[in-house]
C-alpha cells in the first residue's frame, strides 16, 4: 500500500533559487520532448522513444551552449520529467481506448514560467533525510521541514512543490502495510448535501462549513485591489500574492476539516456507504459555488482510501438510485420532489421523513446489497493503491482533461433546457 505524507519545507534565499533553477530546468525539458514528439506526429513519423529524447534532450542538450546550464541541477530531476510526460501520454491514450476509467484525458500540453505552482519529483539516489531533521536535495542542500508526524517507513520518492502563493512542500510516498482497526458492529449509509455537509443513517449531522462563503467579503476586497493594479507591475504581484494566500487558507480548512470527518466516520462504523454523485454535472448550475465549497470528490476520496487503509468496507451507490424519492419505512416509491421540501410523508405508510435522513437509511440499504452481491471491495481486498489525490498525476504532470462541450443553449455538456430538468444527479439533493 502506499501513501503520500506532505510536510511544509522552508527553504532559504539560495535554496530558493537553485529550487527556481531546477523549476526551470525540468520544464524546459519537458517542452522540448514534448515538441519533439508534436512534430514527428505532424510529419507522421513514428513515435519518439523515451530513450532517444533522453539522449537528445539531455545528454547530448548538456553539451551545447543553448542547453549548457541543464548541467547545474540533477540529472534525476530532468529524467524524472521525461518519465513524467511519458506518465502523461500513457494516460491519454489509455482515456482514448477506454483503460482508463473517468473523465477524459487531454494530450498533453506544454508548460509555462508563469504558471505560479511549480515541482519536481526525485528518487531516492537524489534525496535522503539527514539525523538533524532536514532533508538533503541534490545540488539545492539540506531543507529545513516542519515535521507535523513521523514517516512510518523510509520513503521511495519526493515531490518538491511550490505553491501559487510561494508557499514549498515536500510531499514523500511511502510503502507501508495496512493498519487494520478493531471492528465495529454498526455501518453508515451517507447522504451529502448543502443545507447539512453530510447525513449519515444513524440521524447524526454534520454541519456544512461553508469555509469559501464565509471568505468571501475578504476575497472581494483582495480582488478588487488587485484589480486596481498596473499589470505587470511589482504591486501587482504582491496583490495576486495575497488573493492566492486567502484561497490557500480556505483550501486548507476545507483539507482539515475533510479529514476530521472522514476520519472519524471510519473509526465509528465498519462499512461505509456513499452516494456516487456527478459533481461535474452539479457544477454547473446554479449551485456550483455551493457545490465547490463543499468538496464532496475529495471528501468520498479520503473516505475510500482510509476504508482501505483501515481495513474497512467502502461502496458507492449509484446516482440513479432513488435514495430521496423512496420510503425507508414501506419501500414504496413516493417520487421525485423539489428541493424545498425537506420533510414528506409516506403516501403509502404515513411515516414522516426528514429528506436527508431518508436517504441515508436507503443510501444503506442499497450500499449493503451491492456488498453482498459482490460489485464491491471488502477488508480482505489487499494491494489497493491509496493516495490523498487520484491516481493520476498532478496538474502539469499528466495530460489535462478536456473541457466540456458547450452547447447552442450555452450550458456546457447539457443539449437543452428539457434535459437539464430530468437530471438524475439533481434529484438526490
Amino acid at each position: 500500500m502506499q501513501l503520500r505524507y506532505n510536510y511544509r519545507a522552508y527553504p532559504d534565499a539560495a535554496q530558493r533559487h537553485a529550487l527556481a533553477r531546477a523549476f526551470g530546468c525540468a520544464r524546459v525539458v519537458w517542452n522540448d520532448c514534448l515538441r519533439d514528439r508534436k512534430e514527428a506526429h505532424a510529419a507522421r513519423l513514428p513515435y519518439v522513444t523515451s530513450a532517444e529524447l533522453s539522449r537528445l534532450r539531455i545528454t547530448q542538450a548538456k553539451r551545447t551552449t543553448e542547453r549548457a546550464w541543464l548541467a547545474d541541477v540533477s540529472a534525476v530531476v530532468l529524467q524524472q520529467a521525461l518519465r513524467d510526460l511519458d506518465t502523461a501520454y500513457k494516460n491519454f491514450f489509455d482515456s482514448l481506448t477506454g483503460r482508463r476509467r473517468g473523465r477524459k484525458m487531454g494530450p498533453p500540453r506544454y508548460k509555462s514560467k508563469k504558471d505560479t505552482r511549480q515541482s519536481i519529483r526525485l528518487n531516492s539516489n537524489a534525496f535522503s533525510l539527514q539525523d538533524d531533521g532536514t532533508v538533503y536535495v541534490a545540488k539545492v542542500g539540506n531543507l529545513k521541514v516542519k515535521w507535523s508526524r513521523r514517516l512510518p517507513t523510509a520513503p521511495t520518492s519526493v515531490t518538491v512543490t511550490k505553491d501559487s502563493c510561494g508557499r514549498y512542500f515536500l510531499s514523500f510516498v511511502v510503502d507501508t502495510a495496512p493498519d487494520v482497526l478493531p471492528d465495529v458492529e454498526t455501518d453508515a449509509g451517507i447522504d451529502l448535501g448543502l443545507s447539512a455537509f453530510a447525513v449519515l443513517s444513524d440521524g447524526q449531522k454534520i454541519a456544512s462549513p461553508r469555509f469559501l462563503r464565509r471568505a468571501e467579503r475578504k476575497l472581494k476586497r483582495l480582488q478588487r485591489e488587485l484589480s486596481r493594479k498596473q499589470k505587470g507591475s511589482k504591486n501587482r504581484a504582491k496583490a495576486r500574492s495575497r488573493v492566492a494566500r486567502q484561497h490557500a487558507r480556505v483550501a486548507d480548512r476545507r483539507r482539515d476539516f475533510h479529514h476530521q470527518a472522514s476520519t472519524q466516520i471510519i473509526r465509528d462504523s465498519q462499512a461505509v456507504y456513499v452516494e456516487d454523485l456527478s459533481v461535474s454535472g452539479l457544477g454547473r448550475t446554479r449551485l456550483a459555488k455551493s457545490v465547490h465549497d463543499a468538496g464532496w470528490s475529495a471528501f468520498t476520496r479520503m473516505l475510500e482510501y482510509k476504508a482501505v487503509k483501515h481495513g474497512r468496507t467502502f461502496a458507492r451507490v449509484d446516482r440513479f438510485f432513488p435514495s430521496s424519492q423512496v420510503c425507508s419505512a414501506c419501500g414504496f416509491r413516493d417520487g421525485p420532489k423539489p428541493l424545498h421540501v425537506r420533510e414528506w410523508a409516506c403516501r403509502e405508510c404515513g411515516t414522516v421523513h426528514d429528506r436527508d435522513h431518508n436517504a441515508a437509511r436507503n443510501v444503506l440499504v442499497e450500499g449493503r446489497r451491492i456488498v453482498a452481491a459482490g460489485r464491491a471491495e471488502t477488508p480482505n481486498a489487499c494491494g489497493a493503491p491509496v493516495r490523498r489525490a487520484p491516481v493520476p498525476a498532478q496538474r502539469g504532470e499528466a495530460g489535462s482533461p478536456r473541457k466540456a462541450r458547450t452547447s447552442q443553449a450555452g450550458i456546457p455538456g447539457l443539449q437543452s433546457r428539457e434535459h437539464v430538468k430530468i437530471q438524475p444527479w439533481r434529484r438526490s439533493l
